[in-house]
């Protein structure tokens, strides 16, 4: 079983068309922080989770596994270039998977609105982040990432920061 592939689209510069689910997006992007995490916990890649399930996930959930699976060296540059002071091998394993899920919309999914990406970033960091200073670390770093990957969008416009990782 395989989701759509999210590198349909690369050619002509348009992402891959992904059916808005029941759920939501907002469903789907849980879904897929929740199996890069088993993903990174089991050792296993993202496919091999997908294909293990009883029950594919939506299309979008898994466009996302697979996007941060086949993007994931690029996304983690971006976010160890961002997160002053800490590379992404030492981040908390949750924290580091909704970073790449953010960055991977950031960079791959033009057509999710900046403060969408932000917001539901923010929100999953908060619910399922490593520490009370979660949600806004993923918020200052996604910023960041905005702001780098967008830079020409009018809905990239967040508000300066530095990004940095408060210790």
């Amino acid at each position: 079983m395989s989701g759509p592939d999210p590198a349909d689209g690369a050619d002509n510069g348009e992402p891959p068309e992904l059916p808005v689910v029941a759920g939501g997006r907002a469903e789907a992007r849980e879904r897929a922080v929740h199996l890069l995490y088993e993903s990174r916990m089991k050792g296993l890649a993202g496919g091999e989770v997908l294909a293990r399930l009883p029950i594919a996930p939506d299309p979008y959930a898994a466009g996302l596994v697979e996007g941060v699976e086949l993007h994931r060296e690029e996304l983690d540059a971006v976010v160890g270039r961002l997160a002053h002071g800490w590379a992404p091998e030492r981040m908390a394993a949750l924290d580091l998977v909704v970073l790449e899920v953010g960055c991977f919309e950031l960079a791959h999914r033009p057509d999710v609105p900046t403060e969408v990406v932000l917001s539901e970033a923010t929100e999953l960091a908060s619910r399922y982040g490593s520490t009370d200073d979660s949600a806004g670390v993923v918020n200052g770093v996604l910023a960041a990432a905005a702001r780098e990957l967008r830079p020409a969008c009018p809905r990239s416009r967040v508000p300066a920061g530095d990004g940095t990782v408060p210790s």
